[in-house]
């Protein structure tokens, strides 16, 4: 026969079953929690220049913290002006990641003085990244596109080589190399995320790859010569640029020349920047059935992150096959 204790006995049992298990799942958020502060503790002082290559360096560092970024919003690496904050993030940085000299001349002597404590990479000299010679004069001739991308030393080159996807690889195999000698408690998860996003690359390129492929033929003119990198990759048919030098407003000159080789060429589309004058782009494409359009070279509208340079090269892509198919 069943005693009448013998519920009251299971009840007891339950609940300190039940406490048991709650104090485990505390004692194991704790102990998460508690790792995650020392693994965040012990990260690196990371700071990068300009907004792809501080996404490129934030995915490699996922899961054990954050870089700083020196050139926010949509700040222009050819015409910014250092901040005192951003004096202070290299000052106390221990790794510090650009572009180099010939994009970034604002940071040249910054880096000297303030980030002399910290080990400095340009990413311009990473092993296996590919650099292209500066076109020259504005206007691109058909046996510009012809060239094949050659090995170049990083003095003289278009440094706007973040807009080919097989240099982001390159860069991603810099960052972990760089990131893994200065911090090696860390050097593990560094190579997996380098390798996830080698991964994530390959795929953003072939996806790239067939945005564009319905409109890679059609002419179109962009507002200063920054994409020859991302152009070459996918075989587009930009005609020209409305300024040699984004550091430049063009003359009337140059307006009239522009203005004539988007009648005498067709271009289908003329795109302007954030950074730059948009207004230009009417007085170009006037006379023309020429329509305009946005293209963003540095994602200066995105959120920072590990995300943003997909998304800064995918709007590109869209950008583009959007205004040339005559969408939008």
């Amino acid at each position: 026969m069943n005693s009448p204790l013998l519920p009251l006995v299971w009840e007891a049992k339950s609940a300190r079953r039940t406490l048991f298990a709650s104090k485990s799942l505390v004692f194991a958020a704790f102990g998460i929690f508690l790792a995650a502060t020392v693994q965040a503790g012990s990260a690196p002082k990371v700071v990068a220049s300009i907004k792809p290559l501080h996404s490129l360096v934030a995915g490699v560092m996922q899961g054990v913290g954050a870089p700083g970024l020196i050139v926010e919003g949509a700040g222009s690496p050819h015409s910014y002006s250092l901040k005192p904050s951003d004096a202070a993030e290299l000052e106390s940085a221990d790794l510090v990641f650009w572009a180099g000299p010939d994009l970034e001349a604002f940071l040249e002597s910054p880096i000297d003085v303030l980030g002399r404590n910290a080990k400095v990479v340009a990413l311009s000299e990473a092993h296996g990244l590919k650099l292209l010679p500066p076109r020259e004069g504005g206007e691109f001739e058909a046996h510009d596109h012809e060239d094949d991308d050659h090995d170049l030393e990083h003095q003289g080159a278009d440094m706007h080589f973040w807009l080919y996807p097989l240099n982001a690889r390159a860069m991603v195999r810099e960052i972990e190399e760089a990131l893994s000698k200065i911090d090696a408690g860390n050097a593990d998860l560094y190579a997996k995320n380098a390798e996830r996003l080698e991964e994530e690359l390959y795929k953003l390129d072939a996806e790239i790859r067939g945005i564009l492929a319905p409109v890679a033929g059609k002419p179109y003119v962009v507002f200063h010569d920054g994409y020859q990198y991302f152009e070459k990759h996918y075989g587009l048919n930009a005609i020209g640029s409305i300024s040699v030098s984004p550091e430049a407003i063009p003359g009337a000159q140059r307006v009239t020349e522009m203005q004539g080789k988007v009648k005498e060429l067709g271009a289908v589309c003329v795109f302007s920047e954030p950074q730059f004058e948009p207004r230009l782009v009417a007085v170009i494409a006037e006379g023309s059935d020429a329509r305009s359009g946005v293209l963003d070279p540095l994602g200066a509208g995105l959120a920072d992150g590990p995300d943003q340079y997909f998304e800064l090269m995918r709007n590109l892509a869209e950008s583009l096959a959007e205004c040339l198919a005559g969408e939008g």
